[in-house]
């Protein structure tokens, strides 16, 4: 069986953003996009200082909303609180993945267009393969599309 590999699943850089507790996660993955020549911006944080998740967030998720990077990465400690803070944005699908398995799922059923991990929690390595396998998967469509239209909350959402 082939070994998969990182891909530039688009032209558009791939977002990337983390609090301190996520810096080194999000730090080796940096470094294996750079290895592969894949485009990304990242967003921070910078450096290993206490940092409050929601800061660095915001700015990536809009950014993928925008449609200026994709897909996304978040990385906190658990993953939870950036989790909780890119999905506030309307038009972000994000999905904390402790697995391939995981990352495989959010992407074919959910179209997940951002992948949140948990920095703490997870060996780095681990996280290589969930991010190989998020970039490497397509959304199936189908029967998914109709659930995934009834996420939105709000005057447009179905009843």
């Amino acid at each position: 069986m082939e070994e998969k590999s990182l891909i530039q699943p688009t032209d558009k850089p791939i977002g990337i953003c983390s609090d301190h507790a996520g810096y080194p996660m999000k730090m080796y993955l940096i470094s294996l996009l750079d290895k592969k020549g894949i485009a990304y911006k990242d967003f921070g944080a910078y450096s290993m200082e206490s940092s409050d998740y929601a800061d660095f967030a915001h700015p990536m998720a809009s950014a993928v909303e925008n449609g200026e990077c994709y897909p996304g990465i978040a990385i906190c400690a658990s993953g939870n609180g950036i989790n909780m803070s890119v999905n506030k944005h309307q038009n972000i699908r994000a999905a904390l993945c402790w697995t391939e398995e995981l990352a495989f799922f959010a992407r074919a059923h959910n179209n997940a267009n951002v992948l949140t991990l948990p920095g703490l929690y997870i060996p780095l390595e681990e996280a290589h393969k969930i991010l190989i396998t998020f970039l490497n998967s397509s959304f199936e469509g189908g029967r998914h599309q109709r659930r995934i239209d009834k996420i939105p909350c709000g005057e447009n959402s179905s009843k």
